[in-house]
């Protein structure tokens, strides 16, 4: 980040004890869906993978979740983007 105040911002938000990175990242992946930022999506799904915030059973099950509150199309393009990013994840 090149913003000193949006860098402190960001700590600032992450590091609240009340709510876990994990809390905090599902909160974040159901805004983005909601939204439609898919690009931002994908780096949160892949940090989610990565720092084991999630579980690739997990996200198949926010996946199913969103599917349903979200709808099928945009339910569909998540599913895909999990498949895919479980699957780099599961290769290394």
């Amino acid at each position: 980040m090149d913003d000193p105040l949006a860098e402190r911002r960001f700590v600032d938000v992450w590091s609240r004890p009340e709510l876990s990175d994990r809390d905090r990242r599902l909160v974040l992946v159901g805004l983005l869906v909601a939204q439609g930022l898919d690009d931002e999506l994908e780096i949160q799904l892949d940090a989610a993978l990565r720092t084991g915030d999630l579980t690739p059973g997990e996200l198949r099950a926010v996946v199913a979740l969103v599917v349903h509150y979200a709808g099928a199309s945009r339910g569909a393009r998540l599913d895909r983007q999990a498949q895919d990013l479980i699957e780099r994840t599961a290769r290394g």
